[in-house]
């Protein structure tokens, strides 16, 4: 397994840095970007994450494999390939109505603790110092709009208020400010790893939309839309800024940002790409 190895000794393996970036259902495919990491025995020296990016990020960092955690997802969705009847009896289909708290007149359509229950069921872990990989939650205060970096204490908390998405989820109250989804700020957070690690790896999981033969949005597809062309705008500027040694963007297609339901259909699409990002990262360690 390659491990950063901190005595600064000639020839030590380098400390790699991942940032995995906001995107919704998208994001499932991050699964199948950590695959890759497993599979090449490397153990990343941190890790960033901004909305899914940080849900993701948690779990590994908490000492899940990929291939758990995706095992995890299989549990709790729908395939098309499932019976609903079978599914809507049991106790893992609950777990997506709990999900689903409505929170009207709160600042989101969803509270989201049901998730976040489940979430703890899975990590086992309260604060990022239990977390075997250090993590880097990002944020944004509402009222300020700063980027916030979650990186001690309470580590539910931090990911709830990344992954707050407006109008869907509540914001979080934390340290005195109101936060919400990260990825309205940073949407693939690689610049907090930088000075940290040698080698950072950044994962775009944006993902891309078609025209459809009626153009006129309906209400979601016009948040989530619109939520999605700033995030690219903010990339576009952060990207002529600096890049990371490694910026790859598997290209998911037409999943809304709800639609976790369609995880199949993710992996799917992330498939081909996996390859792809091994030839890209094994040519990097190698040049090391």
């Amino acid at each position: 397994m390659i491990t950063p190895d901190d005595n600064g000794s000639e020839g030590r393996n380098p400390g790699i840095g991942v940032a995995l970036g906001a995107g919704g259902a998208n994001g499932l495919a991050h699964i199948s970007m950590l695959e890759v990491l497993d599979e090449l025995g490397i153990k990343p020296h941190c890790i960033s994450g901004s909305s899914i990016g940080a849900v993701i990020g948690a779990l590994y960092a908490s000492g899940m494999s990929a291939q758990e955690i995706r095992e995890q997802v299989d549990r709790i969705v729908i395939s098309p390939d499932d019976q609903l009847t079978e599914k809507l009896i049991s106790a893992d289909a609950f777990r997506w109505i709990k999900f689903l708290e409505i929170g009207f007149g709160k600042g989101g359509l969803i509270n989201g603790q049901g998730f976040m229950s489940y979430l703890y069921e899975i990590i086992k872990q309260d604060t990022f110092e239990s977390l075997e990989i250090p993590l880097k939650v990002i944020a944004a205060d509402l009222w300020s709009g700063d980027q916030i970096v979650l990186e001690a204490g309470e580590l539910l908390s931090a990911i709830k208020a990344s992954m707050s998405l407006p109008g869907v989820f509540e914001p979080v109250i934390l340290n005195g400010r109101a936060l919400i989804d990260g990825g309205t700020v940073n949407p693939v957070p690689y610049d907090v790893l930088n000075g940290q690690c040698d080698i950072v790896i950044a994962i775009d999981v944006l993902g891309q939309r078609t025209i459809p033969d009626e153009i006129t949005p309906g209400y979601f597809d016009t948040i989530f839309n619109s939520i999605r062309v700033m995030q690219r705008s903010i990339m576009v500027e952060k990207r002529r800024q600096s890049e990371p040694a490694i910026y790859f963007a598997p290209q998911i297609v037409d999943v809304r940002v709800i639609e976790f339901y369609r995880a199949s259909q993710v992996f799917e699409q992330a498939r081909p790409f996996k390859e792809t990002f091994k030839r890209q990262l094994t040519e990097v360690l190698s040049a090391w």
